[in-house]
């Protein structure tokens, strides 16, 4: 099967393109390195032109932020252009990688992943959408959110991360079982806090961070704290865990 990865050398898409290359899938990169500019108008012929023959495009595409308006306006355009470019090339399945828990949380990063889904649930593609929760890479991510000086603010959440790396099989699983909607959460083995990983991120990299513990302030802090990003209902789950990826597992 000939796949098109969105976001294909991210934190995820680099184990998708992995994954459907070791099954013998022929996959086509869309990054800004191979020429693709997703996020713009001029993108449509040169999309349409990479999806020749594309049975199926996997959408890992992400954006550093915490506003609103630059979510929504990433994960619109970035959505739209694909969708449009699909239907006329002719593939078959749109399939959307997604977060746990978005429902429940009012933040303004998660406002444009619920737009992504909005926009591919309605689209003219048959769809997949599959949730996971925050991956092992995000305990060190956040220790880049808030720095003064040596002191890392980590906002206080329940997680329970998943290796990337079974993200981006799970995403193949997706594609090759075909359109299916919105899929069972995918989620690690473990409910931890993201505190404590960011510590031992820091400790295990030498990285001399001292973290600290941030309340989100309103209804969405006390969702993330009261474990709203993680699964509430029975499904896959990762077998890595945070203290085997941490030792490079």
């Amino acid at each position: 099967m000939r796949i098109a990865v969105a976001g294909a050398t991210g934190v995820v898409g680099r184990y998708v393109v992995a994954a459907a290359r070791e099954r013998g899938h022929d996959v086509v990169e869309l990054t800004r390195a191979a020429g693709v500019d997703l996020t713009t108008e001029t993108a449509a012929g040169v999309l349409e032109e990479r999806l020749a023959g594309v049975a199926a495009v996997v959408d890992t595409t992400n954006i550093s932020t915490q506003r609103r308006g630059a979510a929504e306006a990433f994960f619109g355009n970035v959505t739209r252009h694909l969708l449009a470019a699909e239907q006329t090339a002719g593939v078959g399945h749109h399939v959307a990688l997604s977060i746990v828990g978005i429902d429940h949380v009012g933040l303004g990063y998660y406002a444009g992943k619920k737009l992504q889904e909005r926009l591919v649930a309605l689209g003219p593609v048959s769809w997949s959408i599959l949730r996971a929760t925050q991956f092992h890479e995000f305990a060190e991510q956040v220790l880049g959110f808030a720095r003064v000086g040596p002191v890392s603010l980590v906002p206080q959440m329940l997680s329970q991360p998943v290796a990337a790396r079974e993200v981006g099989a799970a995403l193949v699983d997706v594609v090759e079982a075909g359109p299916s909607g919105l899929a069972p959460d995918l989620a690690g083995p473990e409910r931890l806090q993201m505190v404590d990983l960011a510590r031992r991120v820091s400790e295990a990299h030498g990285l001399g961070r001292r973290v600290v513990g941030v309340p989100v302030p309103g209804a969405s802090g006390r969702a993330m704290r009261g474990g709203a990003l993680t699964p509430a209902a029975g499904g896959p789950r990762g077998s890595v865990t945070f203290e085997e990826w941490l030792a490079g597992a």
